[in-house]
């Protein structure tokens, strides 16, 4: 079976990522590729996923296509500059896979400079690199793969890309393969990798092509095997010859693979702001650091990968402006900055569109989704100890979710509409299918003295207070907890706006479980069992502490096969438990707002985690 497309979320498979709702259209700096079990402003994904873009929604894309545009042969303008900001944050690391560098302000950057098998489309369905390699199913039991380099396909030093590269990718996330973390030494934001392919790929050292087996079912396995680093440079840096590395990971020497780990922990990394040597990062994408222009505080300006083996890029100096959200708006109608992907507020939407013909605005609906969880903690009003269920039904009863959309998303998006499940959004095909089956439509409508009757049924002294706990400063979460807090006071309760800035901190309000109900989103791209961690128990990701043995039971079911008929069996059960039993309440998913100078061509929304700037290498003037 030749792959043809699938579907994925940004950094770390098998995880959402927390979404901050700061100035790009998922997620914040703790967005580390963790924006919930897919990304909420901080963790990875969920939402379902189709194996086959037909027929789905086109989420920017050209003609209905949700891949990248095929532009024929290009030819790079030298003398363009094209610019992008996606925050005021500086790039500070090639190596975006640590625990302390994993962030969307060096994902942008490092796509350009790494390419692997696939790519996200607009709508999260993954396309084939074709000209980067191919992938094959070779047996489903068990599921075996194996991957094919292209003989094309080069470092910018000349080296070739081998299987080198993802045996040093997987040896850095599988240290117990290989004598433990400690003995090891590396310091990886994600084990996907090692956790679901426990034995080194079966390759040759220097082989262009690789194969990897799965002992065990994983739906997301097309995720797994992403971008690679050089592994010639880690072993020249450790005093190796490149095959000598990747044959001591074949045969399982720990001792000396560690010697590499000083490096891939910090070699590749920028504490200084600057590259001060170029050879030891070598470009596989359409742009390099290689001649970069780098000006600390200001400003990146990538130019292009003169050995790139895909198809060129369309411009000669790409650059990521280092820049506070605030001023993008601004900046763009000066013509500092070409292309922003601000917070979609009502008024950030009339201030781009009041700028007339010299700027184009795009609104979409994203693969982030705004929530509202409980907390199942002793302590909390709505834990099974103190109100339960009852509880948690009143608040849901007299919380204003359509109102909330009406007000304050519909201006950006006027076909937004309120969201009733977890796993699959408004705009995929089979959302409605699910909802037929989860949810009855009890929550619809604000109902004061059905909360009222409830709260009397939970034994709860009124007024009962809430802390609704966020990531603030953020307007428009003040605002949702102002609408709730009309509505809910009369129903019984004391809305609380605990807003505050280290609610995503390590550490901080959401880990510590200092609130009654979190209001924050998830991010993702369309993983099949990413919300896993967020609903099981015991999930890293469950911040609530939500406890059930039939969700559990559906989710290893779930995450126990590859079949997508099962998927959608077990979503609709999963779903519906989590209705019946009210883990939290799903709200809306998020509006995106893309502006940009409209003289440049190919500039495409995008519904992932990835942003605007995901196929930034084709962005071009209009000749």
């Amino acid at each position: 079976m030749k792959i043809r497309r699938a579907t994925m979320a940004v950094v770390a498979a098998g995880a959402l990522a927390l979404a901050g709702c700061t100035s790009g259209g998922g997620s914040e700096d703790n967005d580390t590729a963790a924006e919930g079990g897919g990304s909420e402003d901080s963790s990875e994904e969920s939402g379902g996923t189709e194996e086959d873009s037909e027929g789905s929604e086109d989420m920017g894309g050209e003609e209905g296509s949700t891949a990248k545009a095929d532009l024929g042969d290009v030819t790079t303008n030298t003398e363009e500059t094209v610019s992008f900001s996606s925050g005021a944050e500086e790039y500070n690391a090639y190596n975006g896979d640590t625990a302390s560098t994993n962030s969307t302000y060096n994902a942008v950057v490092n796509n350009q400079l790494l390419s692997s098998f696939w790519y996200w489309g607009t709508d999260g369905t993954v396309y084939p690199n074709e000209w980067f390699g191919s992938y094959e199913v070779t047996s489903e039991d068990p599921l075996t793969v194996e991957y094919t380099i292209s003989d094309d396909a080069v470092w910018s030093d000349g080296t070739p890309i081998t299987s080198n590269d993802y045996l040093l990718e997987w040896a850095s996330s599988n240290p117990e393969a290989l004598g433990g973390v400690d003995a090891l030494g590396f310091d990886p934001v994600s084990d996907t990798f090692g956790k679901y392919v426990p034995e080194a790929p079966e390759t040759e050292p220097g082989s262009k092509t690789f194969t990897v087996v799965y002992p065990e079912p994983y739906p997301d396995w097309e995720l797994v095997v992403n971008d690679a680093f050089p592994s010639h440079v880690a072993a020249e840096q450790a005093g190796m010859e490149p095959d000598e590395l990747a044959q001591a990971i074949l045969d399982g020497e720990g001792e000396m693979v560690a010697e590499v780990s000083e490096f891939w922990n910090t070699g590749w990394l920028f504490p200084d702001y600057s590259v001060t040597d170029e050879a030891l990062v070598p470009s596989s994408g359409p742009y390099t650091l290689e001649g970069a222009a780098w000006e600390s505080g200001n400003q990146l300006a990538l130019v292009p990968n003169e050995s790139f083996f895909g198809p060129a890029p369309a411009t000669g100096n790409l650059v990521y402006k280092f820049a506070a959200p605030d001023t993008h708006v601004q900046a763009l109608q000066n013509g500092d900055i070409n292309v922003i992907e601000p917070q979609a507020t009502v008024d950030t939407l009339q201030q781009l569109e009041g700028m007339g013909d010299t700027v184009a605005v795009e609104t979409t609906a994203e693969m982030t989704w705004e929530h509202l969880d409980f907390n199942f903690a002793e302590s909390s009003a709505f834990s099974d100890d103190n109100g339960g269920l009852a509880a948690r039904e009143a608040f849901a009863m007299c919380v204003p979710r359509q109102n909330i959309i009406d007000n304050l998303i519909k201006p950006i998006n006027p076909d937004a509409q309120v969201m009733n499940l977890r796993e699959k959004f408004p705009f995929q095909e089979d959302y409605q299918e699910v909802v037929d089956e989860a949810y009855s439509g009890q929550y619809d409508e604000v109902d004061i003295e059905g909360a009222q009757a409830k709260l009397e049924e939970a034994g709860l002294e009124s007024p009962v207070e809430v802390r609704i706990g966020y990531s603030a400063p953020n307007p428009r979460r003040t605002e949702q907890v102002a609408q709730i807090k009309s509505s809910c006071d009369e129903a019984g309760f004391n809305i609380v706006d605990a807003g505050n800035p280290d609610f995503f901190e390590a550490g901080g309000t959401l880990e510590s479980g200092d609130w009654e109900v979190a209001l924050f989103a998830w991010a993702g791209s369309g993983q099949i069992a990413s919300g896993q961690p967020i609903y099981s128990t015991g999930g890293g990701q469950n911040f609530g502490g939500f406890s059930n043995e039939e969700v559990d039971a559906a989710w290893n079911t779930l995450a126990s096969s590859n079949d997508p008929e099962v998927h959608m069996e077990q979503i609709k059960v999963i779903e519906k438990l989590l209705w019946d039993n009210l883990y939290g309440i799903p709200l809306f998913a998020h509006p995106g707002v893309t502006g940009y100078d409209s003289t440049l061509e190919n500039v495409r929304a995008t519904s992932v985690q990835t942003g605007v700037s995901w196929n930034a290498e084709q962005w071009m003037r209009a000749s």
